[in-house]
């Protein structure tokens, strides 16, 4: 297997016994993965999307991060998504969007 350039995490709230519970499930945290999926095929990006469970940033949620980079990214929309697609074709982050 090869490894991509990039692996996108997106928080969906999951909790041990599965459940989706949480800030980043609650604000469609789901559709990001969607979106995601479309959007990295549409634009031919190396990179991979998974579902993780909680983050433990609940009130910054939705949570995206993009790895190896470790980027991380609070409550991310379609239009911040958007961006961060954009930076990532120059392989760069959106600083201004970039959780401190």
């Amino acid at each position: 297997m090869q490894k991509p350039h990039y692996h996108i995490f997106v928080c969906n709230s999951f909790r041990v016994g599965g459940d989706p519970q949480g800030v980043c499930n609650r604000k469609d945290a789901v559709h990001l993965l969607q979106t995601l999926e479309t959007e990295i095929a549409d634009r031919g990006l190396d990179a991979m999307v998974s579902s993780t469970g909680c983050l433990k940033v609940c009130e910054k949620g939705p949570v995206l991060v993009v790895y190896p980079q470790g980027w991380w990214y609070a409550q991310v929309d379609e239009a911040k998504l958007e961006q961060i697609l954009d930076a990532l074709e120059e392989d760069e982050p959106v600083a201004a969007l970039l959780a401190a």
